[in-house]
């Protein structure tokens, strides 16, 4: 269904819509690209007030079989939020802090919030989120865990899907489902019944009880040392849970979703656990090196001393700082 032929069904959807639904060529233009390279015009930009108006974009998109688009910030750096259906901004009305556990240290949020201003809400209560990306001031929950970031302190603390405790998510049927942690029998009750849920369940355990789909995952796909590979589903993380890896964690369907880039369900609220704060930093070592074959040969050096971060500034990133009026004050040379 192509924009001229469906400016109608657009018309009635934006009534049926609390939020707001948007198909005029500056919206469209607008949205038409992240922060990559690439660009495709959106038939619409829909910003939801809720789960209920999402529910409708899902049905409308089934009816008339053209793709949502989840978006939040649109740091995207591969094109992950942008395409030719409707694109569902939840930035705008999905934003909340919704509940805070400082005892067991976990917070649940909508996907809208961003994970500075987390931070800064955590912060008195001498908690954060540990997953910062290089967009952390912008970058938003849902979009992390979309693209299962991770950032400078990864070593440390992991990547986002490390956090993820919990998804209320929608289905592409509409039907609303959490995700969590599940023991070996909620894991055999999820697969009865004939729900969109319990297929998804089922179809699981029978391909991934599988010995030769085992060794498969296993052999090809990357290594699970490598926690930050975002290289299409992590179908291999589930082999590490219950019932798959007898001593494995409680089985959770959040380690699949997390680095999904919305495509297997809309996530309306996110529940993550939290570290305590780190103490100020002591030491920041600056290396300089010639090539960057260099700087990653000293990096395995530098990991044997635990380092709370370790990022990589090239001079292509250095030479941007040239006539910038925040940061070209920072530019100086200095010999020994």
């Amino acid at each position: 269904m192509t924009i001229q032929h469906s400016t109608g069904a657009l018309i009635k959807l934006q009534q049926q819509l609390e939020g707001e639904l948007h198909y005029d060529h500056l919206l469209r233009v607008l949205y038409a690209t992240d922060a990559s390279v690439y660009r495709s015009l959106p038939m619409a930009v829909a910003l939801p007030k809720h789960s209920q108006d999402i529910k409708t974009l899902i049905q409308f998109a089934h009816k008339h079989k053209i793709a949502l688009i989840p978006r939040t910030a649109g740091t995207s750096l591969a094109g992950q939020c942008v395409g030719d259906g409707i694109v569902v901004d939840v930035s705008k009305y999905m934003h909340r802090i919704l509940e805070l556990n400082i005892e067991e240290r976990w917070v649940r949020v909508q996907p809208g919030v961003i994970r500075d201003d987390l931070n800064r809400y955590l912060k008195p209560f001498g908690l954060f989120f540990g997953p910062n990306t290089s967009t952390s001031n912008r970058c938003m929950i849902g979009g992390m865990v979309g693209n299962n970031s991770s950032g400078t302190t990864s070593i440390q603390y992991g990547t986002t899907r490390d956090h993820v405790l919990e998804l209320q998510t929608i289905l592409s049927d509409g039907s609303e489902v959490i995700f969590h942690d599940l023991d070996q029998q909620a894991f055999a009750e999820k697969q009865n019944g004939d729900r969109l849920e319990n297929k998804i369940y089922q179809q699981l355990a029978n391909k991934l009880s599988n010995p030769t789909i085992q060794d498969q995952i296993l052999k090809d796909f990357p290594k699970a040392g490598i926690h930050r590979r975002n290289t299409g589903y992590a179908v291999d993380e589930l082999l590490h849970l219950q019932p798959f890896t007898k001593e494995g964690p409680a089985f959770n369907l959040c380690k699949l979703l997390a680095g999904s880039e919305g495509t297997l369900a809309f996530t309306t609220e996110i529940k993550l656990s939290l570290d305590p704060l780190p103490a100020p930093e002591a030491v920041v070592v600056a290396a300089h090196f010639d090539s960057i074959r260099a700087s990653t040969d000293a990096t395995l050096i530098a990991m044997r001393y635990y380092p709370s971060a370790c990022e990589l500034m090239d001079k292509i990133i250095l030479d941007c700082t040239k006539g910038n009026l925040e940061y070209e004050k920072n530019r100086y040379t200095f010999s020994i």
